[in-house]
């Protein structure tokens, strides 16, 4: 049961479309492969920390975020599934000030997410297995309706602590899975995801993610996965002139350990540690470790 409901890949985040967007796919990783259940409500709940410093070592910006993210989707007939992802961000931001360091920290909605999955192909029933393999065609929105106007002191704050980007982004890709065996699958996955300019003139930049996933049941109630997550983002806009962030953007490229536990109940617990094995960024930045840990409810 794990091994068809629960799978590989994260973020996203996330969700967060932007260069520090998250790498992975995190509809697979929180709802699992079997998302095409005539009928079926799937519920998770995510918790992830990412830890980012940009620009040079004397005027050096870092921040570390912990984000907590509610999906929520519902299958119509077996070709249509919906999905919305409700983000919730906890951020601090150290940023140097004279030879010292000034730390801020905010929290608040961030944007709300909505998409849909489409299976366009997929291949017959096979006995005891069901469907081997399927293609699906996923599009969706992220919405400008997270907090973007963070202020201190009657002053807004610098755009990487705030919760929201403030703009409307679009995606669109592809995703293939494969049933090996009844104990081994595989998921690939594509997308692109355009981001829109919010109302300070700040654009995140374009977003190109890749994502490759091996599953193995290892009992009753554990799998493990392997991921592969690249990433390669522009760099980001900001201001109405075309000026760019030098430091922001570039590729990066994730391998990701991940083991889900069949609770009980309908209840899959997961954890996952993202390792950056090959880092090429824009100007100065730094990328760290990645750890995501969910909850999903089947009904």
């Amino acid at each position: 049961m794990v091994l068809l409901v629960a799978a590989a890949l994260a973020a996203s985040r996330t969700s967060l479309c932007c260069s520090i967007c998250r790498c992975g796919d995190a509809t697979f990783n929180a709802l699992g492969s079997n998302i095409y259940s005539p009928g079926a409500f799937r519920l998770a709940v995510d918790w992830e920390r990412f830890d980012k410093a940009q620009g040079p070592a004397d005027d050096r910006e870092s921040t570390v975020e912990n984000r907590v993210t509610a999906t929520l989707s519902y299958s119509f007939a077996d070709r249509v599934n919906l999905v919305a992802r409700i983000p919730v961000s906890f951020r601090t931001l150290a940023m140097p000030n004279g030879g010292m360091s000034d730390s801020l920290s905010t929290s608040g909605l961030s944007d709300p997410e909505f998409s849909a999955w489409v299976r366009l192909w997929a291949s017959a029933l096979s006995p005891g297995v069901g469907r081997r393999s399927w293609v699906s065609l996923v599009g969706g929105v992220k919405t400008p309706w997270g907090r973007n106007n963070l202020s201190e002191g009657g002053v807004r704050l610098d755009e990487h602590a705030q919760a929201g980007t403030g703009s409307t982004d679009v995606f669109f890709g592809i995703s293939l899975f494969y049933l090996i065996d009844p104990s081994s699958s595989a998921f690939v996955s594509v997308q692109y995801r355009h981001t829109g300019t919010n109302s300070h003139e700040y654009k995140y930049g374009n977003i190109a993610l890749a994502n490759v996933a091996y599953e193995r049941k290892l009992g009753s109630v554990v799998d493990a996965v392997v991921e592969m997550n690249y990433r390669h983002a522009q760099r980001d806009r900001v201001d109405a002139g075309g000026d760019l962030d030098s430091n922001t953007g570039g590729d990066i490229l994730y391998f990701t350990p991940r083991v889900i536990v069949d609770l009980g109940r309908g209840f899959l617990g997961r954890a996952a540690v993202q390792i950056p094995l090959v880092k090429r960024p824009y100007g100065d930045q730094t990328e760290r470790v990645v750890v995501n840990a969910g909850l999903t409810l089947l009904f």
